[in-house]
């Protein structure tokens, strides 16, 4: 069956064997091990996963391919749903669960956004995404290219760039550079605040990056909050992209009243 790339749904194939080959050795697989991957497309890397021995989920979006993959692959579980619409906890069950994929570009930050926070038993996550995305979620208070993304995934995930990848790789060629990312969960002990909270203020802290933290936080400032600068040595005359994610964080927890009312 011939099935051709569709631009609706972002698809770039990857073709190139050794850059599968260094996806998959970053997974660390070992057999029996529990693999997820979003968005096979025609199983490049899939076939990797599958000689290591790993115990495959996959989830598809294009009915097409999953009836290709399902040929393919007669003994891998092949889901065919959007990671975007897709339950996560269904996955709690599965222990020290690795990820792959190579991710749409139109959907990458999405799907990381979600899966930050919803997978707990996660061991790692290798991800190929576009080059400027993958800046954006390594990047550290104080560079142009941090933002909301930047504190949110750090939150949850130690994210680390592994390689580049040109576009001669993919049919069709996108026309950007790609990078392969690795994601390890950070301790739960690290994880002592609310991610509804914390979601928010993100929200309300980058949606006005170029003012200052004081001006932004005007109607809500108190006390409480000037103290929590202080102790910070934040200055109320700091950008947005000057708090790391842990002040984001912390401030989070001051931006609520006493009855946890939600920041509207």
């Amino acid at each position: 069956m011939i099935h051709r790339a569709k631009k609706s749904l972002g698809q770039n194939f990857l073709v190139d064997e050794n850059i599968c080959r260094k996806i998959v050795h970053a997974l660390d697989i070992i057999p029996g091990d529990n693999v997820l991957e979003i968005g096979p497309g025609h199983g490049a890397l899939t076939r990797f996963i599958h000689h290591k021995g790993a115990q495959i989920f996959a989830l598809e979006k294009d009915v097409e391919l999953c009836l290709i993959l399902k040929d393919r692959f007669q003994d891998i579980n092949i889901v065919c749903a959007d990671a975007l619409a897709f339950d996560w906890s269904r996955l709690e069950r599965l222990p020290d669960l690795k990820i792959a994929g190579n991710l749409p570009y139109n959907v990458a930050s999405r799907i990381i956004w979600d899966l930050a926070f919803q997978i707990g038993r996660l061991d790692r996550a290798i991800f190929m995404v576009q080059k400027e995305v993958g800046q954006r979620i390594i990047s550290r208070p104080g560079s142009k290219s941090y933002g909301g993304l930047s504190v949110w995934i750090q939150s949850f995930l130690k994210p680390e760039i592994l390689f580049r990848v040109s576009p001669k790789v993919f049919r069709p060629r996108p026309k950007v550079d790609s990078v392969v990312l690795k994601f390890i969960p950070l301790g739960e002990e690290k994880k002592i605040f609310c991610r509804k909270e914390l979601a928010k203020t993100i929200r309300i802290m980058f949606q006005s990056r170029r003012k200052q933290v004081g001006t932004i936080l005007r109607t809500y400032w108190n006390d409480e909050i000037n103290l929590f600068f202080e102790q910070r040595g934040i200055s109320a005359r700091s950008r947005p992209e000057d708090l790391s994610p842990v002040d984001f964080q912390g401030l989070s927890g001051k931006l609520f009243s006493d009855d946890r009312q939600i920041l509207s």
